[in-house]
């Protein structure tokens, strides 16, 4: 009993491995409940009239993975859309990144610059991105470009206007010093604006990881034959809710793989900053 006891409490406290497990028994919680709610025996019907109609709305979680299975094992099928999906998101999240990245470095050291397309680019930031992927689709055509092009207007927005914020609110007081070291434009860059802006930066990236994804898969809606989102508008199409909630869940692991690595990547680029538990330490 000791033993038990002491497993346990080490189980329970903080640290990494506690914390996989707690996410691991909520993401199990999750699918025991919606397992209990859509199964037509194990509740009564509060709302639906028919006992599988509950399933018929929300899917069934074992035929959602039975379809996730089949995609990548049984019949394989999934990879080429797969494929389209991630390397449209992928183009986006980088042509996204690289332009919001220069253009804000631009406007935000240029204040005659900035001063002139203020206007123009808060005007586009509040036009809905939605809007605009027929016109792409009309401009570049049902391939991959008229999904890119819309990622990149989704991705673009959120670093632009992170890494201006963040080249703005350099301290004047760091950039005196540097200058009175004799430190250059070019060096002023390097070493005081950039590493200013990185964790604006990174903050950013794990935000628009996830619209890159919008992007491609909303343009695959409008005008595709391949895709994960063509998967789904096929599916919807028919009916059939698991192999919706199947491509969900597919989207999601995916988006969620991109953000780590933004994660580890953001670790070895910024091992200067403190982390937050070592920040609680000291």
């Amino acid at each position: 009993m000791p033993n038990s006891r002491n497993n346990l409490a080490r189980l329970l406290a903080p640290g990494a491995h506690s914390l996989r497990f707690y996410q691991a028994l909520v993401l199990l919680l999750f699918f025991a409940g919606w397992y209990v709610l859509t199964s037509p025996t194990l509740l009564p019907p509060f709302y639906f009239d028919e006992p599988n109609m509950a399933a018929f709305f929300f899917g069934e979680p074992q035929k959602v993975l039975w379809r996730i299975w089949e995609w990548f094992v049984t019949e394989r099928n999934i990879y080429g859309h797969l494929w389209v999906t991630l390397l449209e998101t992928l183009m986006a999240f980088a042509i996204g990144t690289v332009s919001g990245l220069a253009i804000g470095l631009w406007l935000a050291r240029s204040a005659f610059a900035s001063a002139i397309l203020d206007p123009y680019i808060k005007a586009l930031n509040s036009m809905p991105r939605v809007i605009l992927a027929p016109i792409f689709t009309v401009w570049f055509g049902l391939g991959l470009a008229s999904k890119v092009a819309l990622g990149v207007t989704l991705v673009f927005f959120i670093v632009f206007f992170n890494v201006y914020q963040a080249v703005r609110e350099v301290s004047p007081v760091v950039l005196a010093s540097a200058r009175m070291l004799g430190a250059t434009p070019r060096q002023l860059l390097r070493h005081v604006y950039l590493p200013s802006a990185m964790s604006w930066v990174f903050a950013s990236l794990h935000n628009s990881v996830g619209l890159a994804f919008v992007g491609a898969v909303v343009g695959e809606y409008l005008g595709s034959a391949r895709g994960v989102g063509y998967l789904i508008l096929e599916a919807e199409g028919v009916f059939d809710i698991n192999t919706v909630f199947a491509g969900i869940l597919v989207l999601t692991a995916f988006a969620l793989v991109l953000d780590e690595v933004v994660t580890v990547v953001e670790r070895r680029l910024l091992v200067w900053q403190p982390r937050s538990g070592e920040t609680e330490r000291l």
